[in-house]
Order: structure tokens, then sequence, then C-alpha cells
């Protein structure tokens, strides 16, 4: 299975091979790292390595995109292995890959939970701000009274940007024949990779771990430290706990939240092993699942099982900018990286993604743990 490396850029500091690199360029283009090689008898660019460049638009569109040869002075890659076809199958595999693998990041970019980099490769940190509560507003008759004056207090902070990726490689012996057969590219090692950076995404939302570099944290749900804490007691089990004590577990949780000046709506997420219990039957003779109970409490947007949370943490976590959003760079995509002699090329899948867990200067928190 291919390693999965985490790289950090982070107030003019690098951390990992590809960090080091962008470092040491300023840039990196991953149109330039995903060279092909032109086979359309049609075009004027035929029998050349070719490179597609953004240009700018509708990146769904053709026309966004710049095709030309490259060479020694405008890429990276200058050995084209893949035949423009062969990329698409790549990319459709990983793409696929990530989307079943994906949970809590899904549902940042579903609820529009998203904050876009205008230069991922080149950003170094992300400046942020915190803002008090400041300012109330009067009733008056004539409008013309003037309000309390008050200013607001920022506060800067810092987010490191990591840059997630796996490694695999095709063998030229391979891919010949693949060719001379008529088969598919084999993307067995494009998968395997892509579902261990989808599986990176998710332990940087519900793991216990944090990372600090470059001055700024990146904080999990479980990590965070304005997190709204409810102690959970007996764990939800089928026989230790009834289908109404774990609504009341969760009301406990969404009041939690509400005291903490964070009013929903909510996704509620468990680990692997309360899957089964959420499905036992709310009481006996109820024709309703502890499941579909708490999908009744109001605010509750859905219930979701995911199995990086480790064992008895439930989160509720409030769909809202303010409590946390997914800082987008780059998505999943797959480039050429080096080659090795004339046999194996490798790539790497690889994004720019980050999810940023927020509170306010007051240490108000959209986030609520049971545990």
């Amino acid at each position: 299975m291919p390693d999965i490396q985490i790289d950090f850029i982070g107030n003019g500091k690098a951390q990992g091979e590809v960090a080091g690199y962008m470092a040491a360029q300023g840039r990196m283009d991953p149109g330039l790292l995903r060279p092909w090689f032109n086979t359309d008898p049609k075009s004027p660019h035929f029998g050349k390595v070719c490179v597609s460049v953004y240009s700018g638009g509708d990146p769904k569109k053709k026309a966004s995109y710049r095709h030309y040869p490259i060479n020694v002075n405008n890429a990276i890659q200058v050995n084209g292995t893949l035949r423009r076809d062969e990329w698409k199958q790549l990319d459709e595999a990983v793409l696929a890959i990530s989307r079943t693998r994906l949970q809590g990041v899904q549902d940042l970019i579903d609820n529009n939970l998203i904050f876009n980099l205008g230069n991922a490769m080149g950003t170094t940190v992300l400046e942020y701000h915190s803002i008090s509560d400041a300012m109330s507003a009067d009733l008056t008759m004539d409008g013309v009274t003037r309000s309390k004056g008050d200013r607001p207090k920022y506060e800067t902070h810092y987010l490191p940007i990591p840059i997630a990726h796996a490694d695999f490689e095709i063998n030229a012996r391979v891919l010949a024949a693949s060719r001379n057969m008529g088969n598919p590219l084999d993307v067995d090692g494009a998968e395997a990779a892509a579902r261990k950076v989808a599986e990176k995404l998710e332990t940087l939302l519900f793991t216990s771990t944090s990372y600090a570099f470059g001055g700024g944290t990146i904080y999990s749900y479980l990590s965070h430290p304005d997190r709204n804490q409810v102690t959970l007691g007996t764990h939800w089990d089928h026989s230790a706990k009834t289908g109404p004590q774990i609504v009341d577990d969760v009301k406990s949780m969404k009041q939690a939240s509400i005291d903490a000046k964070h009013y929903g709506p909510w996704m509620l997420y468990v680990p692997v092993g309360y899957e089964t219990v959420l499905d036992d039957d709310y009481v006996s003779g109820y024709p309703k699942t502890i499941r579909n109970r708490i999908l009744e409490i109001d605010g509750i947007k859905g219930v979701k099982v995911v199995d990086t949370l480790t064992a008895d943490n439930v989160l509720l976590v409030q769909m809202a900018q303010d409590t946390v959003r997914l800082v987008m760079g780059m998505g999943l995509q797959t480039v050429q990286w080096q080659t090795e002699g004339q046999m194996v090329t490798k790539f790497k899948v690889m994004t720019i993604q980050v999810p940023q867990v927020r509170s306010d200067q007051d240490g108000n928190s959209g986030v609520t743990h049971l545990a």
C-alpha cells in the first residue's frame, strides 16, 4: 500500500518533498506535471509530448485550457509516458474513490462551507482573523440619536497549508502490454493512493491528532480546545443503554451547542461500533429505530457513520462557516513526479485541502464532543 505524506508550507518554511519543491520554485502548476504523448494524427503536435494548462474561465470547459508541446524551459516533467485518454482513466479512478471515502469533508463541500485559496501553490500560510462581539442596536423614534460606539477587536491567526500525497508507479512493460492487448490502463495503484489520501483528509477531522507548523495549528473536531465537551457516561450499547437514553444524550449535545450560541443545523457523527445500535427499535413495539427518532430532533440534518472516528466518541457539528470550513487549494488529482530510467514512472495523487475548525474570541464553538 502507498505511504501517505503530509507536507507543510507555513511562514516561509517548507517540510517535505513536494513542499520543498514548491518553496524552491515559488510555484507549481499541476498542469505542467501531467505530460501526455499526443497520438492524434490530425493534431499539429502529433508525436510530441504536450501539456494542458488552465488559462482561465470555467474549469469544466475545454476552452479554458491551452494545449502545447513542452520543453525543458516550460515544464517540470518533459518525459511523457501516458496518452491523454490514459490520464482520463487515472482521473476517473481517483475521483470515484474519493467520493466513496469522504464523509465529513464531503459534508463541508455539500453545505458550501468552503474557502477557496486564490493561489494554493504559492500560499505559504493562511492568515485569518477572529472578531470580538461589539456594537449594539438601539431603538429610537427619530433614528438620529447615535447609538453607543464600539470597535470590534481583531486577533490574527495562522493556518498551516498541508499537501497530502501518496505515490504509485506504472511499469513501462506493463503499460506496453496493456496497449498491445487493447486493455484499459491498470489503475489499481492510483485507486490505492487515492484511498489513502482520502483517509488522511478524514483523519484531519475525526481523530484527536493536531498538526502544528509555521506558527499555526490544524485542529480536528476532537482536538479543538474550544469544543463543547459532554460526558458520555454509559456507552451506547444494545443492552447497556436504551433508545430514550441515547436520544437524551443527543439532546444534551444540542443544548451544549445552543449554550455556546450555535443554533444549528447540525450533523451527527458516530463511530462504526454504534451503527447497528442505532438500528435497534427506539422502544419495544415502537415502529421506529433509534436513528429515526434522532432525525426527528429539530435541527439534526443527518446521522452518519465515520470509520475514522474512534470508538465511543460522538460528534454534533453545526454546519456553518463560523464552526468549520474547508480551505480548498487544489482538488484531488494525479501528477507525474519522476521517471526512473526507462522502465518505471512515478506518480503522485495529491491535494491541498484542510478543514479549519473555528470558534470565536470568547471560545464559543459549534462542535460538541460526547465522550
